[in-house]
């Protein structure tokens, strides 16, 4: 795909692997469900999946995938992210199967397999619920870590600028993978938002700086 080998195909292998994360719980029924709303969707669902709900039958993220081994999919985010491969899916699906009641936990960990094509166990609401939480816990703290990072001048704006390139194409080529389909409009509006946040850290950082070389000289 790029340079940098941004591709989905680097995920696949000869033979599926199993899911290498901690073995989840058997699949519960208590969650916080709610109606279900429409998924991307592709048309014309297998009539014998009967069993199988119609939106995951037509939930369409993460088909790029297909052929996709788990333990290579985590390796590459483990290489340029916090998250794991279970943590990313899970982050996704509790977003696209979330209602005005919550997240349908039990539909997501009962149906994993058939939603995301490196998972090949199915995760009780719980399961679910604690990969949720470990995922936003993570950007939390990678989010303090950089911002730290960026505003205790250890790097110039140029080395700054280098890292938020970095942190944006593996984001973007993530999200294409799930399938989301970004407009030029809306890529340049993140890129934008992105830079209007790091212009305000440097410039919070300047004022700190210059505080506290104004109080050093008193």
């Amino acid at each position: 795909m790029d340079e940098d080998g941004l591709d989905a195909s680097r995920f696949e292998g000869d033979d599926a692997e199993s899911d290498r994360d901690p073995k989840p719980e058997p699949a519960g029924t208590a969650d916080e469900d709610g109606d279900g709303g429409s998924m991307p969707g592709v048309p014309d669902p297998d009539p014998q999946d009967d069993d199988v709900p119609e939106d995951v039958q037509k939930y369409a993220r993460f088909t790029k995938m297909d052929g996709a081994q788990y333990d290579r999919v985590n390796e590459f985010l483990r290489d340029r992210t916090y998250i794991t491969a279970r943590e990313w899916a899970i982050a996704r699906l509790c977003s696209d199967f979330r209602t005005e009641t919550g997240v349908e936990m039990t539909k997501i960990g009962e149906n994993l397999p058939e939603l995301v094509p490196f998972m090949t166990d199915t995760y009780s609401p719980q399961a679910v619920n604690q990969a949720r939480a470990s995922f936003e816990e993570k950007v939390r703290t990678a989010g303090a870590t950089f911002l730290y990072g960026a505003m205790c001048d250890f790097f110039t704006a140029e080395e700054l600028d280098d890292v938020m390139y970095e942190a944006t194409e593996v984001a973007k080529f993530l999200l294409e993978v799930e399938g989301v389909d970004l407009s030029v409009e809306e890529e340049l509006e993140a890129e934008e938002r992105i830079s209007t946040v790091m212009r305000e850290v440097r410039e919070a950082s300047e004022e700190l700086r210059t505080e506290d070389l104004a109080e050093s000289e008193e």
